[in-house]
């Protein structure tokens, strides 16, 4: 009970230090600032390869998933049709990039047969540079250049679907079986 007490007076503390919360004449509480997000996901699917030469058992051979990718993204407001954003940018925006992956095999440019699959199998053979391709790691891949790429996509302003200022990408979750995943989020 006391770890609760000390934890709820933390953040008590830091709220209104933040200036989250203000302290009236009567000693209660007031919120000052409210904090409210819309988020939505888009998910596509690919099949996709890997293998891990790093790993101890049969992750280290060629085998592959289909994957779901699911993209978060969040703003604060709604845009001028009460979206966050139209689905078909995400898709739009990411797309095609992302089916570089689909059918492709990702492997570790270090392991010792790297060199002889991409040559014999050239662009479906996706070197991650001294890094077993995990789905740790394609999730942060996936989402570094999807943040970019919705970037790039509001630069453009599309006539027909805009994104709003302030949509920014939270998150990419990448599935690698029904039941296990790998997901990615900066830190603010």
């Amino acid at each position: 009970m006391a770890v609760k007490a000390a934890t709820v007076l933390f953040f008590a503390i830091f709220a209104l230090v933040s200036g989250l919360l203000s302290l009236d004449s009567e000693s209660s509480f007031t919120v000052t600032h409210s904090f409210s997000m819309y988020r939505i996901c888009k998910s596509l699917e690919i099949e996709n390869g890997h293998m891990l030469t790093k790993h101890p058992d049969k992750c280290r051979f060629p085998h592959g998933h289909t994957r779901k990718v699911e993209f978060i993204i969040e703003a604060e407001e709604l845009d001028d049709h009460q979206m966050v954003c139209d689905f078909k940018i995400i898709k739009e925006a990411v797309g095609e990039w992302l089916d570089i992956f689909d059918h492709a095999l990702c492997m570790n440019t270090a392991d010792p047969a790297y060199t002889e699959f991409k040559s014999r199998y050239g662009e479906r053979i996706i070197g991650f540079e001294n890094q077993d391709p995990t789905t740790e790691l394609m999730a942060r891949t996936i989402f570094d250049h999807a943040s970019q790429s919705l970037i790039d996509y509001a630069a453009r302003n599309d006539p027909r679907y805009r994104l709003a200022t302030g949509v920014r990408l939270v998150r990419v979750r990448v599935w690698e079986t029904s039941s296990s995943w790998a997901e990615f989020e900066q830190s603010l």
